[in-house]
């Protein structure tokens, strides 16, 4: 058994620094099948880099205060969810979370991944803007040893760290 209180964990933030305050509960919990993670995000801030996908993990969101908006899918279809709402993606399916910048207030959310604690690299994948191609592409995701994301584009080979 183990048992901690939020206020104990350490915030680990998102290499790409797109939140304040992300507590990863799975990790002070030493959980091997499943990933939780605690967040408040001020609006502008994100869950994550941005528009992506774990093909070896669904995710699922509960958003305890606030309003946060996802991306849903490469055509980046836009759906709310608000306080005690969740929201669920399978794996493989392409996803992004924030709160908009004029957002009245700041959001309370978890985010659950299975299975596993963590992702395998190998398995993510990101939509951003290649460098070489032009264009919005889909980028194998690495982290560095350095700690920092490094995307390479699956059409010409590019690769950059942001």
């Amino acid at each position: 058994m183990e048992r901690v209180a939020i206020d104990d964990v350490d915030v680990v933030t998102n290499p790409m620094g797109v939140h304040d305050l992300r507590k990863p509960v799975s990790r002070a919990l030493g959980t091997d099948h499943v990933a939780m993670n605690y967040f408040e995000l001020a609006p502008g801030d994100g869950f994550s880099g941005g528009l992506h996908t774990h093909d070896d993990q669904e995710e699922i969101f509960y958003v305890l205060a606030g309003t946060a908006t996802f991306e849903v899918g490469r055509e980046r279809d836009e759906v709310e969810v608000g306080p005690d709402e969740l929201i669920r993606f399978a794996a493989g399916e392409f996803q992004s979370g924030f709160v908009p910048e004029d957002a009245d207030e700041e959001v309370v959310a978890w985010a659950v991944g299975a299975p596993g604690a963590h992702h395998d690299p190998d398995q993510i994948e990101s939509i951003v803007e290649c460098r070489e191609c032009g264009g919005e592409r889909v980028h194998d995701t690495e982290i560095t040893d350095e700690g920092r994301f490094r995307f390479t584009c699956t059409d010409c080979g590019t690769s950059f760290s942001p």
